[in-house]
């Protein structure tokens, strides 16, 4: 990665610290250098700016996936058919 990936130039650049689990730690050392980063702060930037700049879930959308993943190991789930007898909905594909 190139300092203009990380930097545009008229950004100050600070210093950030935080903590993690040294077994994560190992993971985050096993991640950055398989995958060809420079440093392991490089590869922090880099996936932290990915996930601001592309985000996946916000967090409602991780809760509620997660209450779903829960509702099948926990078989609270329906069929579509008994959904539709349930809610009163015919087949759209009737």
């Amino acid at each position: 990665m190139s300092e203009t990936a990380t930097n545009n130039g008229d950004d100050e650049i600070v210093t950030v610290n935080f903590k993690v689990t040294r077994s994560f730690l190992n993971e985050i050392e096993d991640t950055w250098q398989g995958r060809g980063f420079n440093s392991r702060s490089e590869f922090i930037r880099y996936t932290l700016r990915d996930a601001v700049e592309h985000p996946t879930f916000d967090r409602d959308e991780l809760v509620a996936l997660l209450q779903a993943e829960e509702d099948v190991r926990e078989e609270r789930t329906m069929s579509a058919e008994e959904a539709r007898e349930r809610f009163g909905t015919g087949d759209t594909n009737e």
